[in-house]
């Protein structure tokens, strides 16, 4: 599974365990060594202390390493916590550095802090301007930030892993696994794939891209770096903007629409789909049940959110109303995908009636597929809701979806999913109403966009006071790491009961 011979025996000794490797005494020598080691010159390995001698006190590395191991398993959501925060902070400290800003000064703290936790979160909600605000160097902060949170952070460290030590420890393994829903033995190859996609769909974008820079009349260089930034946002569903005027002067442009919804879905699929669906090719039939309810679910919400877009838009002056019939469907199709994750808006949603926003909120709240860089409840939740629901309707006594039975607890996980979810939610928006005061749709709406980790903003963001920034921070915090932290401590924490009480009925509905 990844781990030495050694780390095993280690792992034994220091649990109270006999180590039952090791050869006899008869044959040790002082200092751990055998006759047969001492003659071959062979220097058993001091990162950790022999098996022989349990008194010795282990390295500083060792325990280090055993204090690491000790908290993944016991709570990986902790460890989780811990590293996407040190993550935020590194990011801020970067950011607080004078040669960040446009203007060489220290950007104010709480600004740095937000902008690192939406970049790091792949939100987009800003409270300066991306464009003119931050520097060349503050821009490519943001852009690695965003690279980091869209690989997810456990996935990072089982990248890490492997190009340290040439493979992936059973912790890591096991945190990754929970992290992006796969079995053990998939993790190895599903975490190059991961490497392999993501820079593979960013170079894509970042050549398509090129050619809309050029036009507008940026330098080569230039045109290259502000490229390389959006297709980096656009794939890790970031929602950043590094153009000076914004994306609403190019709301009929397909060269940018194509690109941001193409680069939008994929990162919004989720690692393990794209992994699926490039093993099996065009035999859909073989996906995993994952795949199938990925993409149904979320291509189904697509064309669902564009319709009720456009029709609740048609007609409104300051959004569609003013384009051509071809730059509507195009600007409807853009913002139903966006609203799933990459808030890359070219319409002013300020603008949009509070129907529209509430189906962006209900788009939003959703989000895109699980293991992937998009935010919310996820797809797959929604979709295994809908089938308990359909089945009980049916009086059937399992949850079915093409042809396979849903156990009980992806069930439970689902509810508990959407239920913390909404209850984040909740608290994020009455928070947010006792501090700003302001209508309870644009609050409503602020809040879904934060914890969705979307992007999309009615104008609030940029005017809220200090303490209205750290609950927003908070929740891209909580959206993000959410739904990661639960499932990994849900997976690792599975307990059967030898004990089970009377069962009785509630009276429901």
């Amino acid at each position: 599974m990844g781990t030495s011979v050694a780390e095993g025996r280690w792992a034994r000794v220091a649990a109270g365990a006999p180590d039952t490797a090791s050869p006899p005494p008869a044959v040790r020598a002082v200092g751990g060594q055998s006759e047969t080691e001492r003659e071959e010159g062979n220097v058993p390995s001091t990162d950790r202390p022999p098996a022989s001698l349990p008194n010795a006190a282990p390295s500083l590395r060792a325990r280090g390493r055993d204090l690491v191991d000790t908290v993944a398993r016991e709570s990986p959501a902790r460890l989780a916590l811990c590293v996407f925060s040190a993550i935020v902070l590194v990011v801020t400290a970067l950011l607080q550095i004078p040669a960040s800003t446009a203007t060489g000064h220290r950007a104010p703290f709480v600004d740095s802090f937000f902008t690192a936790m939406s970049s790091v979160c792949v939100t987009g909600l800003v409270t300066v301007d991306t464009a003119t605000f931050w520097s060349p160097f503050g821009h490519t902060v943001i852009a690695v930030g965003m690279m980091i949170g869209g690989l997810g952070i456990m996935t990072l460290a089982s990248i890490l892993g492997m190009a340290v030590s040439r493979h992936i420890g059973l912790t890591q393994r096991m945190l990754a696994a929970s992290e992006t829903h796969s079995r053990l033995g998939e993790v190895g190859s599903l975490v190059r794939a991961v490497v392999v996609v993501a820079l593979s769909a960013q170079a894509v974008l970042f050549v398509s891209l090129i050619p809309f820079f050029l036009r507008e009349g940026e330098a080569l260089l230039s045109a290259f770096s502000h490229a390389a930034f959006m297709a980096i946002s656009i794939f890790n569903n970031g929602g950043f903007v590094i153009l000076s005027s914004g994306l609403a002067p190019h709301v009929g442009d397909w060269g940018l629409t194509i690109p941001i919804v193409l680069g939008t879905v994929v990162g919004a699929f989720g690692f393990p789909v794209l992994l699926d669906m490039w093993r099996c090719g065009r035999a859909a039939r073989r996906w995993t049940l994952t795949t199938k309810l990925t993409v149904i679910a979320y291509l189904l919400l697509l064309v669902l959110g564009a319709v009720l877009i456009g029709v609740f838009e048609w007609n409104n002056p300051s959004t569609l109303g003013r384009l051509p019939v071809g730059e509507r469907v195009g600007a409807a199709l853009l913002h139903s995908t966006d609203a799933r994750s990459s808030g890359l808006a070219t319409l002013d949603v300020g603008a949009m009636s509070q129907s529209t926003w509430l189906v962006l909120d209900g788009l939003m709240f959703i989000g895109g597929g699980s293991a992937s860089a998009a935010g919310g409840i996820k797809v797959t939740t929604l979709a295994v809701l809908v089938l308990a629901v359909v089945a009980e309707a049916r009086g059937d006594r399992d949850t079915q979806a093409f042809g396979k039975r849903l156990p009980s607890e992806t069930l439970r996980l689902a509810i508990a999913a959407a239920l913390l979810g909404a209850l984040l939610v909740l608290v994020g928006t009455i928070a947010m109403l006792q501090i700003t005061g302001m209508p309870l749709s644009q609050t409503l709406f602020e809040v879904i966009s934060a914890f969705a980790t979307c992007g999309l903003s009615t104008g609030m963001t940029s005017t809220l006071p200090v303490a209205g920034k750290y609950v927003i921070a908070a929740l891209m915090f909580a959206g993000r790491t959410g739904t990661m932290t639960l499932a990994a401590a849900l997976a690792l924490r599975s307990r059967r009961r030898v004990i089970h009480y009377p069962e009785e009925r509630p009276v429901i509905g």
